[in-house]
């Protein structure tokens, strides 16, 4: 499922440019690092500088290099100020909210994201990049998406990669209550009957449920 917000930005990208996937180029990896000591250079080397995304996992993707600064909202004008004045004019301004610049390096994109870390956005793309870094197969369907998304246009690129994105975050969402639902209580033990006890359960495989419960 997609909110409304979402539906409003896919209607803003082009529905006739195709979409070109490339496969994981190892080059990410001394760019992001590059990229990471001119930027503490600017905002200073206790500022968190983070690469995520398809090209931080080793996944085909646009080829990209996702980079993300999150700064408290008292943080946020200073230090995109500073920015600016490196590197220009951002491609994108939301308010309070994230900032998005774009250069090429080594013909290879680079974006920079000032963000809010307190907002809600920030706050589920955490979810879902953690979920992604501790879960093979999810990671591994969610570069299916990509692959299979090849020569489609570039809304319904972000539609599929919305689709699946929300629907991890949901899950975890859900897990999450599930989880606190059950903290304190223990299995149940009144109908074990006398060969059996709560040791001599099988473990919960929490994998079979998180694919079946994501289709994956």
């Amino acid at each position: 499922m997609l909110t409304e917000q979402q539906k409003d930005w896919l209607n803003h990208l082009s529905d006739s440019h195709k979409v070109r996937i490339i496969p994981y180029d190892p080059r990410v990896k001394e760019i992001f690092k590059q990229q990471r000591e001119e930027i503490l250079t600017i905002l200073g080397t206790d500022t968190v500088v983070l690469h995520k995304g398809a090209s931080a996992w080793g996944i085909s993707g646009k080829g990209d290099v996702d980079i993300y600064i999150p700064v408290s909202l008292q943080q946020f004008s200073n230090y995109f100020e500073r920015l600016k004045k490196s590197l220009g004019e951002p491609g994108s301004f939301y308010q309070n909210e994230r900032v998005r610049w774009n250069k090429k390096v080594e013909n290879i994109e680079v974006e920079v994201f000032l963000v809010n870390q307190d907002a809600d956005f920030w706050k589920e793309s955490i979810l879902f990049w953690n979920y992604m870094e501790t879960h093979p197969d999810a990671l591994e369907e969610y570069g299916k998406i990509k692959e299979e998304a090849e020569g489609t246009s570039t809304r319904e690129y972000y539609t599929r990669k919305l689709m699946f994105i929300n629907k991890i975050i949901s899950f975890v969402k859900n897990e999450s209550k599930t989880l606190e639902r059950w903290s304190g209580f223990g299995p149940p033990t009144s109908c074990l009957g006398s060969r059996h006890s709560t040791t001599e359960l099988p473990p919960l495989n929490l994998g079979y449920y998180i694919k079946v419960s994501l289709n994956i």
